[in-house]
């Protein structure tokens, strides 16, 4: 295949950043997206150019460190990693625009990498449990419902990857936030923070500068785990439900 690859490039933070033109050839259908990135910047050391920047870890679908908005879309064309889209999905001679997440959290570090530390910083707010010290419990001496074990689960999927703000016309990071919230507030171990965790987390949020969310939906269409929109109406009831106790007190 050869390919025409319109790459976002951008030193840093505080520079100015524009789209260069790459031609790319002998790139095989079978090749990941990454590897495609692989060979262009092997094509740019060889010429004394400065490679192409961009996040990667696992290659594997798992930590959600591969972040690229392609062709408009974040992740590409199929509902999947950005590690896992392979090249299959494009034809030859096509022209194929690369840029990192679009949002005011996200800022470039350079090329295409952006800091998502904001994500971090939103776990930290109550993304967590009381953990009790001493020696393991057994397995099986907190029971959980199965509907309540496969709904943590679900949520569980999330890996962070910032796909479903990149889609987001306003920057949202709800769908985020709202599996976080959800995968522990359904667990009993997750009790004792419940009430707090959602006020800190979604406090922490709005003070990341996330924009609002106004449920367009782009969020669950781009996540390539399939956390569904609901997440965010379970856990706006968490807040509404916490908010009020708050009141109370």
């Amino acid at each position: 295949m050869k390919l025409t690859l319109r790459v976002w490039r951008q030193k840093n933070a505080h520079a100015d950043g524009a789209m260069s033109t790459y031609e790319l050839d002998g790139v095989s259908p079978d090749m990941s997206f990454l590897e495609m990135l692989d060979i262009l910047n092997e094509q740019l050391i060889l010429a004394g150019e400065d490679p192409v920047a961009f996040d990667h870890d696992c290659r594997e679908g798992i930590c959600g460190a591969c972040s690229l908005v392609i062709n408009g879309d974040a992740h590409g064309p199929e509902r999947t990693t950005t590690c896992q889209l392979h090249m299959r999905s494009f034809r030859d001679g096509d022209t194929i625009d690369i840029e990192p997440w679009r949002a005011a959290a996200f800022p470039v570090v350079k090329d295409l990498v952006v800091d998502r530390s904001a994500f971090d910083r939103i776990i930290q707010a109550g993304g967590y449990v009381t953990a009790p010290t001493g020696a393991a419990p057994e397995a099986h001496a907190t029971p959980v419902p199965k509907p309540d074990a496969d709904f943590a689960f679900e949520h569980a999927e999330c890996i962070g990857c910032g796909a479903c703000v990149a889609a987001c016309p306003n920057g949202a990071a709800m769908l985020f936030t709202s599996a976080k919230v959800n995968h522990l507030n359904v667990l009993p171990q997750g009790a004792p923070e419940r009430e707090t965790r959602v006020l800190d987390m979604v406090a922490r949020m709005d003070e990341e500068g996330f924009g609002g969310c106004t449920l367009t939906g782009e969020c669950a269409t781009a996540c390539p785990k399939g956390i569904p929109l609901m997440s965010i109406t379970g856990m706006n009831k968490e807040w509404l439900r916490a908010t009020r106790r708050a009141g109370r007190r």
